[in-house]
Formats: structure tokens, C-alpha cells, sequence
């Protein structure tokens, strides 16, 4: 049987209590880290950037993952290594929940451009603002 299927996702997730525990100077080794977790899952990663307290992922979800299922994986699995690794020591988990936007081929380089940016982005935005605002251009209340 043969599939084809471009599923392009924008994920986003918080610390919990949007606790600002990811320090910068360990967010690399965490971006390794949820990169290999969708290559486990055949997943593609196009992006992945943050803040001190939430992350942005884009991502080509294979057409046999359930997206939130993955994403549970990787809320599950970084915060064990996370915690065996003591990479932050006030890490106290991920919020319960998360966004996933999808979008169009045609938007995926935009996309990351916006996901490279975060840290211009929240010069001027808290988390919860662009959240609402995230959701609010997708049409979700």
C-alpha cells in the first residue's frame, strides 16, 4: 500500500505554571533531545526554539503517529531526562496540554522563520498573549 501525506505541524507547550526553569545555557542539549524523540517516531523536525518557559516545534508528523501521543512522548521523556540529567534543576515539568496548528506546505518556511524568532517575539509578548493570539488567528476559541 502506498501513502502520501504532508502533515506540517506547529506545536507549542509551557512549563508548568509557565515557570521560567529552561535556562538557556541547557536548551540546546533539550533541543537534541526532543530532535531525537521524533526521529524515533519518524517525525520530521524543522524548528525547535523557545523561551525560559515554553517550546515551539515544527514538525512533519508521520501519517502513523498520532500527534498526541507524540507529543506525550515528548513531554514524558524529556522530563525524565531532565531530571536524571539535572539540566534544570528547578524543572518541575510540562503544563498539561498543549497547541498544535496545522499548516500548509506552502507555510512551513515562514513558519520556522517565526519559531527562529522567539526571542525577538517575547521582547514584547508574554507566553499567554501569544497563545491566545496563536490561537485566535487559527480560528480556535
Amino acid at each position: 500500500m502506498s501513502v502520501a501525506s504532508q502533515s506540517i505541524f506547529h506545536i507549542v507547550f509551557s512549563t508548568f505554571n509557565q515557570e521560567d526553569t529552561i535556562t538557556k545555557n541547557g536548551q540546546r542539549i533539550l533541543f537534541k533531545y526532543v530532535w531525537e524523540v521524533l526521529k524515533k517516531r519518524n517525525c520530521e523536525l524543522y524548528r525547535i526554539n523557545g523561551t525560559a518557559n515554553h517550546l515551539h516545534l515544527v514538525i512533519q508528523l508521520h501519517y502513523l503517529v498520532p500527534l498526541d501521543a507524540l507529543i506525550k512522548d515528548i513531554q514524558q521523556s524529556t522530563t525524565t531526562f531532565i531530571g536524571e540529567s539535572l539540566l534544570f534543576p528547578d524543572f518541575a515539568g510540562w503544563q498539561d496540554g498543549y497547541c498544535s496548528f496545522s499548516h500548509s506546505f506552502k507555510e512551513k518556511d515562514e513558519l520556522i522563520e517565526y519559531v527562529k524568532n522567539q526571542q525577538e517575539i517575547h521582547k514584547s509578548e508574554t507566553y499567554l498573549a501569544e497563545k491566545n493570539r496563536l490561537m485566535s488567528e487559527s480560528g480556535i476559541k
